[in-house]
């Protein structure tokens, strides 16, 4: 029997650790209209009628803090729209092998632009996405579809990914809310032989990147005069399981797919 032959998107992932698509994946009228559905969650307008889960930011909060809205998909029907769009899923499974992909958990993300004086624009400090996702069994296959809204330039405060990370398993010292990047960086002890290597995650409007649970990521200030919109797609395939089987915590709404919907072949694996 012949060995398939991997496609060079799915090498570099696997190699890499992350994976950004070379041209934008998501419609740019989609764009424009989950923007305006992002700023109307931020003013606490729900579309139908249902709220987002209980999230870090709340209307009303500092507007230079991040921002960061849990489930907002289910508040907006063109956010939703975007983060189940099949390219998104078509991609996925390119990357992973995977028969079937779905959505699991969705993250709004704005961070604002720093002020003149350089202050008040956050950092996302390094973390790997699999410390805070203990709900899901040893081995399971998780990744994240990052899309960004608007310019994801240099300035912006783009993610950066720390190239082959995804095969170091897991470390400590990760802080998604980790400020003084560079201490924080030393605090991680890495593997024998490895190297950190940083690599900037440049997106246009519609762009997407993708990266394994396990790839150190962070993001410095935005420099850019404008808000960084996105959102972060945490994504499954049919190799996962929630821990025991239970529908808890951050795996609880995997059995709505009104919450989680499959954007790539059908539902309804085991787990």
């Amino acid at each position: 029997m012949a060995i398939p032959t991997l496609s060079p998107a799915r090498r570099q992932y696997e190699m890499e650790g992350f994976y950004l698509s070379p041209k934008p994946l998501l419609p740019l009228d989609l764009v424009e209209r989950a923007i305006l559905g992002m700023d109307a969650l931020r003013r606490g307008e729900y579309e139908t009628g249902v709220p987002p889960q209980p999230s870090f930011w709340k209307p009303g909060d500092d507007p230079q803090k991040l921002c960061k809205i849990e489930m907002p998909q289910v508040a907006n029907r063109s956010i939703r729209d975007l983060v189940s769009h099949p390219n998104i899923g078509k991609l996925a499974a390119e990357l992973t092998g995977a028969e079937m992909v779905q959505v699991w958990w969705v993250q709004l993300l704005m961070k604002p632009s720093a002020a003149h004086d350089g202050k008040g624009s956050p950092s996302v400090g390094w973390h790997q996405d699999r410390q805070y996702w203990k709900v899901w069994e040893e081995g399971s296959e998780l990744f994240t579809a990052w899309a960004g809204l608007t310019p994801v330039t240099e300035e912006a405060g783009p993610m950066k990914f720390i190239r082959g990370s995804n095969r170091w398993g897991l470390l400590e010292g990760g802080d998604f809310y980790g400020q003084d990047t560079e201490s924080q960086r030393q605090r991680i002890r890495l593997p024998e032989g490895a190297v950190w290597e940083e690599v900037t995650a440049v997106l246009p409007p519609g762009g997407v990147s993708f990266h394994h649970h396990h790839t150190f990521h962070g993001s410095g200030p935005n420099h850019s005069g404008r808000p960084r919109r996105s959102f972060a797609i945490h994504l499954r395939t049919e190799r996962s399981r929630p821990l025991g089987g239970q529908r808890q915590g951050l795996a609880r709404f995997i059995d709505d797919p009104a919450y989680c919907p499959v954007i790539f072949g059908k539902g309804g694996e085991p787990g």
